[in-house]
């Protein structure tokens, strides 16, 4: 191959290099969920949307912006309204207008995070924390991340930066105020035990109280019963009804007794023959018979 066709071989390959490099740089692709700011000569004249677009080459340049919903997590120490230091880690929810992503990358650059939306956080959340002790803190976090959320759509809201949640993940106190906490925890859990087993005791007491007041109740009724049961027996016993219940209750044998010098007295569970010892022991000694008169 002579130097002249190696030459125009050259020439062809940097043209078709050359094409290849204009072909590419005369379209742009944009994704979904993003925009595309078109800067020509470094100033922003168009905004691409969705889909496959052309645009001149080397004199135009496309930025690509996330317009979706994107998290951004920062740290923030501050003074409670108690004076106390606590670090606050938020978390932020937020997405960029869709309409207004030429004048954000004009005016503050594809960098606006930290440009201008962690700032608004670190300051929202000094400007909340102010106005909570350090243990409202803790007890109202729903009101406090309220508060940190107004402070921050009132400072992004005018650079077209959509504040859509805003979550407080973690508060962290001082040692101190970490133990002293724990302390008042244990206190009042120990109150809290205390008055349980101070109305456990109440509660027994009222239960014996109730038991004795039972007991004594129906005590006084089963003598009230027993007594109206005397009263009603003294109505209606009679000689009659004595002599009926002896009857019943008489085993056939008569009652034993014996005489003496004390008078009439009964013999208890005393046998037949000693009874009829003690009969004959009883009855008078029989008269002597007259001495025969002398001479007879």
């Amino acid at each position: 191959m002579t130097t002249r066709s190696r030459i125009r071989l050259g020439i062809i390959g940097a043209l078709v290099v050359a094409a290849l490099i204009v072909i590419s740089s005369s379209y742009t692709v944009v994704q979904a969920g993003t925009r595309g700011v078109v800067k020509t000569f470094g100033e922003v004249t168009d905004v691409y949307d969705e889909g496959l677009h052309f645009r001149t080459p080397f004199i135009t340049d496309v930025e690509i912006v996330d317009v979706r919903t994107k998290r951004l997590q920062s740290d923030s120490s501050a003074a409670s309204k108690d004076l106390q230091i606590v670090t606050t880690q938020v978390v932020l929810n937020y997405s960029v207008d869709p309409s207004k992503v030429g004048d954000l990358v004009r005016e503050i650059g594809v960098d606006y995070e930290s440009t201008i939306i962690d700032p608004a956080i670190q300051e929202s959340v000094k400007a909340a924390t102010a106005q909570f002790t350090a243990e409202q803190l803790i007890t109202q976090r729903p009101l406090v991340s309220q508060s940190i959320q107004e402070v921050l759509i009132a400072r992004l809201a005018p650079r077209d930066i959509r504040v859509e949640e805003v979550s407080i993940t973690e508060f962290n106190f001082s040692d101190e105020f970490s133990q002293a906490i724990e302390a008042k925890q244990v206190a009042e859990q120990d109150a809290l035990r205390a008055e349980r087993e101070l109305q456990k005791a109440k509660i027994e007491a009222q239960q014996q109280v109730a038991q004795a007041d039972a007991q004594a109740e129906a005590r006084i009724k089963i003598a009230e019963a027993e007594a109206e049961a005397l009263r009603l027996q003294r109505e209606v016993i009679s000689p009659e009804l004595l002599q009926l219940r002896f009857i019943e209750k008489w085993d056939g044998e008569l009652p034993r007794f014996m005489t003496g010098d004390s008078g009439l007295g009964m013999l208890l569970n005393l046998p037949a023959e000693e009874l009829d010892a003690a009969a004959d022991s009883a009855s008078p000694a029989p008269a002597p018979a007259p001495a025969p008169a002398p001479g007879n």
